[in-house]
């Protein structure tokens, strides 16, 4: 077997001259008698002889000729797209601001994204740092708590050989700092002692095994030490007051903690200091701390899960708590538990947010594929005249990829001109420290954005262009007309249809969410939380509550003061010890508890379905307790006033049953409650003020406040505001969805403006020739905005379904919730249509009133 005639030819032609001869030889004695063993590899090997021997000369010639061309190419597509933009400026501005705020729309989304995915990522032992958790079994389900006993970590660090640290640290609180006149309210913490080992919290002062080792230790943040000693440096061993009663010397100092750290503190304390002043820390039932662990690598956490399983229960009597862990870093987003599964968080905002960010970005390239297929017949001689003088199609797809992706670029430097225009404000929005710092990354991630959309919107337009017949497109003379497939047609139309069903949805969105928060915010709680203010007890009035309060009751304004243990919007602690006459000794069923004092239930405006309220004329009402409804109702008790129950092993007599509030977020049942009076376990006053009257009121407690309890700032807060904040994160999906929900009616509207405007351009004569005929400018109107009615229609008939189901879906995370009212989704059909009709108006009257003279005089 000889090798091929055409490859020896190949030869001849691109070898060197001095080796041809002895090649061809050479070649066809191989090539025989590798052929006869494997065709493939003879065919192989000459084509490596081939290449071997390439004539340099060719190689430098096939290189600088392929630059040359390629050089040639993208100035000759990039002059064309430069008089493209020029000459066309109308449809050049549409998809401009089409794409431009599309990208900056999704450019703002995706640093808001990236920030949440990148909360508590910065620690450096991030892969072997959890989270110990407790999934706490009752009789009616599991309820699932970050919070452990606070001898959990120490203990843990004891038996466990797999614990490289463990530590334990209490909740946030605002505590008092003072340095001589020097008074600071500041966010500590207490934590053990390798607490920095723990987290990568960067120490400037100190040794991170050394600055929780002492009890009275205390370490700062580099601007709370700045602010009290002027430098970091000049803390390191002076002393600070805290809470006005307590010395701590400065034993570290760290910076600041970061915006993407998911706990915010000023000041860490000793955990042995907060077990002296908090002793129920030392007792397995109690929870309230949380502890974080350290593995060894290799650890397998599921393995680990196993061995901490019945750790609490080995140790305490009447518990039933199942140990696990969970990665630090994942709390933050997927913190949300029903019956003891893991069920969303916060990651569900970011998977919505996500979307609308692909959705207004698709939205943007459907403008401009939908405009670069209607002005085709602008494009038409065009690419006839390429084609017929030889052009492949290959390369017009090229030249129409890089038209697209050049307009791309542009509004990608629009948009993130446009994202450093409202950064602030949606920084403002959301609550973050959003920056445009362009590391590396955030290049990429923004080019990358940018080429995606590129390719999408141009490359069915290229696909599309390049597609046409030469000979079909230049036998139209000067008409310059393409004729449109029923297809072609469809993709279009669809296009359109898909624009608006998005914004349907999206309008619904808005109405919904709207809906909700407003039901929120008037619902009747059960209690009145208006002008109601309420701070923490500290100095003299820790020491002296009663006389305080009774103080301020006599101050002008003042309706009623009292204190109490716990928030009215966090819920309280939980209890699975109480006993009633009936209830199974095994069954396990946990009731909400509010330590209280005298006046709370009247100063809150809770109402009494039975019985009274706790009464300092009744000296015994110590050993009582107030039920409220609910918690009555699952005990089963008839006529419950005067009957005992037993709560912690003593028998209490019910004195009164509260009708049900709510005391934790809607998202939740009005769940069993019990109010036991203990006025010393309170941590915080609340006093109502008289309405209309609250500027002089407070001015007036503050005065006294000082006085009082001086060296402690009066910092207060207004129960409707916690109310309100409670619900920040509803009210940020309510604010935002109503801008993307406007950019994205806007971006279609665009679109259809644009395609409005052609179709006119299109129909010219056909508009000035049924003028002639006697058509009016109503009936030219409707002719031509039908087209665009039926594809509005279409859409709001499938984004109706679709909004009711994820309506429906997202009120299931609320225990209490409006009604769907069918007015909410028909009056969102009527408004996109209406802004539809609005747009297309625009160009259809317009052109409904042109003078048929100017229609037909070019003919």
């Amino acid at each position: 077997m000889h090798p091929p005639k055409r490859a020896l030819k190949f030869l001849r032609w691109f070898c060197r001259q001095d080796y041809i001869e002895e090649l061809e030889g050479d070649l066809t004695e191989v090539f025989e008698k590798q052929y006869e063993q494997s065709p493939l590899k003879a065919k192989w090997q000459f084509c490596w002889t081939v290449i071997r021997y390439f004539r340099p000369e060719f190689i430098k010639s096939f290189k600088i000729n392929y630059h040359l061309n390629t050089s040639a190419m993208f100035r000759h597509n990039f002059l064309l797209t430069y008089r493209t933009f020029k000459r066309y400026k109308t449809s050049f501005f549409i998809n401009l601001i089409g794409l431009s705020t599309g990208l900056a729309c999704a450019l703002l989304i995706y640093l808001w994204v990236l920030d949440e995915l990148q909360v508590d990522k910065f620690h450096e032992k991030d892969d072997q740092l959890f989270l110990v958790m407790g999934n706490q079994h009752y009789s009616d389900g599991i309820f699932t708590a970050a919070t452990t006993p606070g001898l959990l970590a120490e203990t843990l660090a004891e038996e466990m050989p797999e614990i490289e640290f463990a530590t334990a640290v209490s909740s946030t609180n605002t505590y008092n700092l003072s340095l001589g006149d020097t008074y600071i309210k500041g966010m500590g913490i207490h934590a053990s002692q390798d607490y920095f080992n723990t987290f990568s919290y960067q120490l400037i002062q100190g040794n991170k095994d050394q600055v929780l080792a002492n009890k009275n230790s205390i370490v700062l943040s580099k601007t709370l030490a700045t602010t009290l000693f002027l430098a970091p440096e000049n803390s390191i061993g002076k002393t600070v007051s805290f809470q006005n009663h307590q010395q701590y010397q400065v034993s570290g100092v760290f910076e600041d903690t970061p915006a993407n750290s998911s706990v915010q503190f000023d000041f860490v304390l000793s955990f042995e200091a907060y077990k002296t002043e908090n002793p129920w820390v030392l007792e397995w039932g109690n929870n309230g701390t949380r502890t974080y662990l350290v593995l060894s690598k290799g650890t397998n956490p599921s393995h680990f899960n196993e061995k901490i399983d019945d750790f609490i229960n080995n140790r305490t009597a009447g518990l039933d708590i199942s140990l696990f862990l969970k990665p630090y870093a994942d709390h933050y987003l997927y913190g949300n538990y029903k019956n003891g599964i893991q069920a969303g968080g916060r990651i569900a905002y970011v998977k919505l947010f996500s979307i609308i960010a692909l959705f207004i970005l698709v939205i943007a390239c459907i403008n401009f594929m939908n405009l670069s297929t209607a002005k085709a017949s602008r494009r038409i001689k065009e690419v006839g005249i390429k084609k017929a003088i030889g052009a492949h199609r290959h390369s017009l797809i090229f030249q129409f990829l890089e038209e697209a992706l050049t307009m791309v670029f542009i509004a990608e430097i629009t948009a993130i001109v446009l994202v450093a225009l409202f950064l602030p404000q949606f920084n403002y929005l959301t609550g973050k420290q959003l920056s445009l710092q362009f590391a590396p990354y955030l290049i990429y991630s923004f080019l990358v954005i940018a080429l995606l959309a590129g390719l999408v919107a141009g490359s069915y337009p290229a696909m599309y262009l390049s597609n046409f017949n030469p000979a079909t497109m230049l036998r139209g003379g000067r008409s310059g007309t393409v004729s449109t497939s029923v297809g072609e047609l469809l993709v279009r139309k669809g296009l359109v249809v898909f624009q608006f069903t998005i914004s349907v949805i999206l309008i619904v969105a808005v109405v919904v969410v709207y809906k909700q928060i407003t039901f929120i915010q008037t619902k009747n709680l059960g209690y009145n939380k208006d002008n109601i203010l309420h701070f923490e007890i500290e100095g003299k009035v820790k020491e002296k509550q009663e006389t305080f309060l009774s103080e301020i009751k006599r101050l002008p304004g003042i309706v009623n003061a009292s204190s109490m243990a716990h928030s009215m919007v966090e819920g309280g602690n939980t209890t699975g010890g109480i006993r009633w006459e009936g209830k199974s000794p095994d069954d396990l069923i946990p009731f909400e508890f509010i330590n209280v004092n005298y006046d709370m239930i009247e100063t809150l405006g809770i109402e009494m379905a039975a019985g009274r309220a706790f009464s300092s004329n009744f000296i015994s009402d110590s050993t009582k307790i107030i039920f409220n409804e609910a918690a009555i109702d699952l005990m089963g008790l008839s006529d419950p006033i005067g009957k005992v129950v037993n709560l912690w092993g003593k028998d209490r007599q019910i004195i009164g049953v509260a009708k049900n509030f709510h005391f934790a977020s809607l998202h939740e049942t009005v769940k069993p409650l019990l109010f036991r009076l203990a006025p010393e376990k309170s941590t915080r006053i609340i006093a109502k003020i008289e309405a209309g009257k609250e500027k002089e009121t407070i001015s007036a407690l503050q005065k006294f406040y000082h006085q009082y309890n001086a060296g402690f700032p009066f910092d207060y807060q207004f129960l409707d505001d916690d109310y309100q904040r409670l619900y920040a994160s509803e009210q940020r999906v309510s604010t935002l969805s109503k801008y993307f929900a406007g950019m994205a009616i806007l971006i279609s509207c665009l679109g259809l403006f644009g395609l409005a405007a052609f179709t006119a351009e299109r129909r010219l004569k056909e508009i000035g020739i049924r003028k002639i005929l006697g058509s009016t400018d109503w009936s030219i109107v409707y002719l031509l905005s039908s087209d665009f009615t039926k594809m509005v229609l279409v859409a709001i008939v499938i984004a109706l379904p679709i909004s009711y189901f994820i309506a429906t879906k997202w009120l299931e995370g609320f225990a209490f919730k409006i009604d769907l009212e069918w007015w909410y989704f028909v009056g969102a059909g009527l408004v996109a249509l209406l802004i539809a009709w609005f747009t297309v108006g625009l160009q259809t009257i317009k052109a409904a009133r042109v003078n048929p003279t100017d229609c037909l005089k070019d003919e």
